[in-house]
């Protein structure tokens, strides 16, 4: 990981807290230290110790840009809507660790039915790292983002289910080594 950042906000920013998911705001002039910047959000400390997450599209109260994700097929097929699927999971994280969710496991179901020519109905169906986990409401609503923002997406659904609970054993080999637990 990159030596942390530290910024003090330009602007009032609003921050959801870590872990339990409480939205707050930070004011303009506080000073906060980069802990983590993966998937387009920023996970930071305040100066009070408080973690805290500024999603992407508050960069520039960090005087950072604000990234644009792009789609990797333009095609509207279920094949292709569902590929696009799984490569924007892949840019979402949880704010407390450095590996997206598809290779952390939460995923657990990706299916894509067309519902007219060039739309499709997207269901997910995805777990967390812990049932009672606060940030949980915050990265569904991440996953339902990036993929209602994909061509060819009609509806999604993202189900967060507790069975089979998640385990460490369900990350891939790739997020094992980036946690040093391979």
């Amino acid at each position: 990981m990159a030596e942390r950042e530290s910024f003090v906000l330009t602007r009032d920013v609003n921050i959801v807290t870590i872990p339990d998911g409480t939205p707050d705001i930070l004011k303009q002039g506080e000073q906060v230290t980069i802990h983590q910047s993966l998937g387009n959000n920023y996970t930071v400390v305040t100066d009070r110790g408080h973690m805290v997450r500024i999603a992407g599209v508050d960069a520039d109260a960090l005087g950072k840009e604000h990234l644009e994700l792009h789609t990797l097929v333009s095609e509207t097929s279920p094949e292709a809507v569902e590929k696009n699927c799984w490569e924007v999971m892949k840019t979402v994280y949880d704010p407390e660790i450095p590996v997206n969710i598809v290779d952390l496991g939460l995923v657990y179901y990706c299916n894509v039915k067309p519902v007219d020519d060039d739309k499709n109905a997207v269901h997910i169906m995805m777990t967390l790292t812990a049932p009672g986990c606060g940030m949980g409401p915050v990265i569904q609503g991440d996953v339902e983002k990036c993929i209602r923002a994909l061509p060819g997406v009609a509806s999604v659904d993202v189900e967060v289910v507790l069975d089979p609970p998640w385990s460490r054993e369900m990350m891939s080999e790739v997020a094992q080594l980036q946690l040093g637990l391979y």
